[in-house]
Parts: C-alpha cells; sequence; structure tokens
C-alpha cells in the first residue's frame, strides 16, 4: 500500500509504508509474531484500505472544490473518519483482549523517529574512535604496485588492507579474506545480502602538497592525507555504522557485507576476482564513493594506451618524456629532454621552463591537478609539453608522433578533436578525455588515455574513431579496460530507498544525478554510488591536500547506517 502510485504528491504513502516497517520491527522486538502475526498483517491492510479511501474522497473533494461538495460527500467522509477510528478503538477487543495492536500504533508515531535518534546519538558518539580508525589507515600508502607472493597488488596496499582487518577484530567483527585480493566484514543474517563496497588503495600522493600525504594531520577540523576522502573515510564511516546497528541491536532481514576493495583506483581486479571465485551477489548496496543525494547514472569508461615506434633523424631529437601520475588524474607536471645543435635556442611560453643541459636542454611544463572525470577542471601539462615540443624543428618520426598528439589532444578535455565533434546527451554531458600519462625515449613513445562517454551513449559511439585516429597516424592500441555505463531510473526500489534516507537526514530534495566519476557500482549489479560527498564540499579527491572535514565524517557515518537498516529492511517484489 504504501508504493501505490494514486497519491505521488501525498505524504499517505509514506506514513503507510512508515506503518508498516515500524509495525514489524515493533513485533519483532516484542519477540511475538509467531503470535500476532497473522493479527497485524489484517490489521495494516484494513487500516491503510480505509486510509486510502479516506484519501481518495479528499483527494475527491479538492478536485471539486469544497463549495461544490455535496452534503453527502462530507456524510460519507465522517463517516469514514469514525469507522476508522472505531476499528482501531475495538481491535484489541477483537483480537482477544490484544492491547499489543493499540501498543503498536502509539509506538509507530514515535518509535521511528525515536529509533533514528539513538542510531544517530551512537555513531555520533563513536566519532573519537572514528578519527582515530582514519588517521591509522591514512598513515599506510596504499599505492598499487609490483605484485609479491600473497600480496596480488604489491606489499603497501597489503598492510593497509591488514590494518583494516586488524580494526575489524578490534571492533568484535569476524572478517572474510578472499585470498589477498579483496575481504568483508558481516553482520546479521539471512539469506539475502546487502553490500557496502569501498576501497582502501589510492592514487600516487604527486607534488604540491601542504600536509604530509600520509601523516593524517587534522588542522582546521579536516583530517588531510591521500585516501581519507577517496575512500578510506567512508570506508571507516561505514564500519563505525555497522558497530552501532550491531550495538543497538536493531533488527535487520538481511545480512549486510562491509567489502574492503583493493584495486579500484586502478582496474577492479579485487572485485573482478570476487565475483569469478563464487563472491556473493547482493540484492541491494550502495558505495560511498561518489556523492550526495545519490548517482544513478555513470559514464562508461575506456583506459586506453597507445605506443609507436621512433626511428629519429637530424639535429633535434627527443631523448626521454615523461607526465602523469595515473591515467585518472589530469597531469600537473611533464619533462622532456631534448639533444639540440650547439648553439641553438628555444623560444619561451607561458607554463614552460626550458633549462639547458650537456648536449641540450632539459623542458618542463607545469599544470593543474583534477579527477580524470572533469579534465576541464584541470590544466593538462602533458598537453602543455607536446604543443610547446610541436613548436621545435624535430624530424621524422618524432616530428610526426608529436605534431599528431599537439593536434588531436592537447589540452582538449572533451576528446572533439579525435571524434571530430563533441560526444554528449542531456543527462552526463559531454564525453570527457583526460590524458594522463606519456612515457618515451630516443625510439617509443607511449601514452595512455581515460575517456568517458555519456550513459545513453554506447562504446561503438566513440572507441572505434579514436583508436581509428591513432591508426591512421602510425600508432598501435597497447591496452584497453572498459567499464560498461551505468543507470537506475530513479523509481527503482533501490534508489527510491536511498534518496527517502537522504532526505530525511538532509531536507534537501536535490534529484539524483549522472557523473563522470567510475565506481564500484559498475562492478556489482544492484549497486549504485551514495556519497560521501555533499553539495558544495571542496572536492580534493586525487589532488594535492585531500581531506576530509571530520563532521562530515561523522554525518556520513549517520547516513550510512541509517540507508543500512533501509536497504536491510526494504520489501522487494
Amino acid at each position: 500500500l504504501g508504493r501505490h502510485e494514486l497519491f505521488p504528491h501525498s505524504r499517505h504513502g509514506d506514513e503507510i509504508k512508515r506503518f508498516h516497517n515500524a509495525a514489524v520491527i515493533f513485533f519483532r522486538k516484542q519477540n511475538s509474531v509467531a503470535v500476532f502475526g497473522a493479527d497485524v498483517q489484517r490489521f495494516i491492510v484494513l487500516y491503510g484500505l480505509l486510509y486510502i479511501l479516506e484519501s481518495i474522497l479528499a483527494k475527491v473533494r479538492d478536485i471539486s472544490g469544497r463549495h461544490r461538495a455535496s452534503p453527502l460527500m462530507y456524510i460519507i467522509a465522517y463517516t469514514l473518519r469514525g469507522v476508522k477510528t472505531l476499528f482501531c478503538r475495538t481491535w484489541g477487543l477483537w483480537s482477544g483482549g490484544n492491547r499489543s495492536i493499540i501498543q503498536a500504533v502509539k509506538w509507530i508515531t514515535k518509535g521511528v523517529e525515536r529509533m533514528d535518534k539513538k542510531l544517530n546519538e551512537a555513531v555520533a558518539a563513536l566519532r573519537p574512535q572514528m578519527v582515530a580508525a582514519l588517521q591509522r589507515l591514512v598513515r599506510r600508502r596504499s599505492v598499487e604496485a609490483d605484485p609479491l607472493p600473497g600480496k596480488p597488488f604489491g606489499e603497501e596496499v597489503d598492510a593497509c588492507f591488514a590494518e583494516a582487518l586488524t580494526l575489524c577484530h578490534e571492533l568484535g567483527f569476524e572478517t572474510t579474506d578472499m585470498d589477498r585480493y579483496i575481504g568483508w566484514c558481516e553482520i546479521g543474517t539471512g539469506d539475502e545480502m546487502v553490500a557496502v563496497l569501498g576501497h582502501l588503495d589510492v592514487v600516487p600522493e604527486g607534488e604540491g602538497w601542504h600536509h604530509p600525504p600520509y601523516a593524517a594531520e587534522i588542522e582546521g577540523g579536516r583530517l588531510y592525507g591521500r585516501g581519507s576522502i577517496d575512500d578510506k573515510g567512508p570506508v571507516v564511516a561505514s564500519l563505525f555504522a555497522l558497530k552501532a546497528i550491531r550495538d543497538l541491536g536493531i533488527p535487520l532481514n538481511r545480512r549486510v557485507r562491509l567489502l574492503f576493495g583493493l584495486n579500484e583506483e586502478t582496474n577492479d581486479r579485487d572485485v573482478l576476482y570476487y565475483k569469478a571465485h563464487g563472491g556473493e551477489i547482493p540484492v541491494l548496496g550502495f558505495t560511498p564513493d561518489g556523492e550526495y543525494p545519490l548517482i544513478n547514472g555513470e559514464k562508461g569508461i575506456l583506459n586506453e594506451s597507445y605506443a609507436v615506434q621512433l626511428h629519429q633523424t637530424g639535429a633535434w631529437q627527443l631523448s626521454r618524456v615523461q607526465g602523469g601520475v595515473a591515467g585518472n588524474v589530469v597531469p600537473d607536471y611533464a619533462c622532456a629532454v631534448l639533444t639540440a645543435p650547439a648553439g641553438a635556442s628555444l623560444p619561451e611560453a607561458e607554463h614552460i621552463t626550458v633549462t639547458a643541459i650537456p648536449g641540450g636542454y632539459q623542458v618542463e611544463a607545469v599544470g593543474v591537478s583534477a579527477h580524470g572525470s572533469h579534465p576541464e577542471q584541470g590544466e593538462n601539462a602533458i598537453g602543455r609539453l607536446v604543443c610547446y615540443l610541436d613548436r621545435l624543428p624535430l624530424e621524422g618520426d618524432a616530428r610526426q608522433a608529436v605534431h599528431f598528439l599537439a593536434e588531436k589532444l592537447g589540452t582538449d578535455p572533451y576528446g572533439e578533436r579525435l571524434l571530430g565533434h563533441r560526444l554528449e546527451d542531456a543527462l552526463s554531458g559531454p564525453m570527457s578525455c583526460n590524458w594522463g600519462l606519456i612515457e618515451g625515449d630516443a625510439q617509443h613513445l607511449w601514452v595512455k588515455l581515460n575517456y568517458r562517454y555519456p550513459v545513453t551513449m554506447e562504446w561503438a559511439d566513440c572507441q572505434p574513431a579514436v583508436q581509428a585516429a591513432f591508426e591512421a597516424a602510425g600508432w598501435a592500441l597497447d591496452g584497453q579496460v572498459h567499464k560498461e555505463k551505468l543507470y537506475y531510473p530513479a523509481e527503482t526500489p533501490l534508489v527510491s530507498a536511498l534518496l527517502e534516507v537522504y532526505r530525511d537526514a538532509t531536507g534537501d530534495n536535490a534529484p539524483p544525478k549522472c557523473i563522470g566519476g567510475g565506481t564500484y557500482a559498475k562492478m556489482l549489479p544492484n549497486v549504485v554510488a551514495f556519497g560521501p560527498l555533499f553539495a558544495g564540499d571542496p572536492v580534493t579527491e586525487h589532488q594535492p591536500d585531500e581531506c576530509f572535514d571530520l563532521e562530515r565524517l561523522v554525518q556520513n557515518a549517520q547516513i550510512i547506517a541509517n540507508a543500512i537498516v533501509k536497504l536491510a529492511n526494504l520489501p522487494l517484489e
């Protein structure tokens, strides 16, 4: 009845839903489901029908206008109201003197709010422990490195994973470790599972920090460090949300599993391993690695690398080039070393530094870092460097390769030059294209792109054209990882339930959004990105001085706790 669409703009559907959920929780707490279960169901259905009949009449009266309503309509309205009131008062006697029904009605009006308040207070009381736990994780540098035996993502990622499992054990949770690819802790019972999917790996720290990237310093109410907001802070918030739910004994219809991912920032080999080795698929879930109110659409993502061989001739030659820290980060620094004839000089240019070295020059370019999903918010140092190199008298293969990169990529954040047009839609905006990495020496060049196509478009709308442009210039595809687009309509139970939690917590009725960022939501079905960023929050992930406001840490933990309870008890058809 609560999902009835007869009153899409009224409060009655939500009230009936709350009535049903609270009654179920009440009778569980009274340990009386077996005794009163059938009575409760009959009561809820009959009361709900009376509520709907009364509401239909009120709607008819509103449409026709009160001044035109007939006396008969008023008689019916007040009769229905009287029957409903009498029904509530006499139900206890009709069901054999069972006063628990009336207790349930009274509890329902205030019980849900009281439970939410207790849960929020319990989470807030855990703030000192949350902050200390986040500091422990941030102080563990967890950038992917070469695999080691039993450590598929390198020593540092594995050490941070071990620290997270230790935290779980200290809080009294049992954990599961799936061959050091991924792990989890879990609460509750039931055949179905709700997933909260976070990750512990981080992108490289890069340059330009004012706070040490792994000291977890606190200043001005913010905790600074790589991974603090992406995604160690939300992982900690989720862990302590589970603790508060468990400690309060809040009943859950489903198990809730907090998954600790270890390879989100690169190729998601953690979740791929989980699925390939029998990991349970959730019926509902979210990843706290996006934005509020909720992300119901994510662009498709292509990570591609291309390579070309060089056979250089002439006095001007490219000896070495390097720039960027990751494919999904706008590079803020790039450098090239050139051999040049004696006495040659190089032109000046903005954001370019030229230094004479034995036998030639070193050319450095600076830019502004940003997340690769929004390259337009940064300034690409690789693009600046290559556009500068294109002005120099290079010859042969080097000149052809540099000119292609400058002409087709340059500092274009939308891939328009590669495609010959802008690819965009109304839901998610234009395709983005981040040129994240370049490496090379006298014999070869290698580049890596991270481009993201709109949610209503397909892989075929962009990838073949990108590859064709490179191949026409003599480059070869060297590697490719594709993450499909994702889109859940706002009416789906998962999206509507999480939106309700967010709106109850904040009073903000903003609609869900589509983004360019890619999250774990693409890797498991029935999962969307939910938090941790609120509208207006500074965006610091993947940037120097990444930080997490500690008030937001607690607020996220409260919202996550309520979302877990909501999804664990959400009826599904």
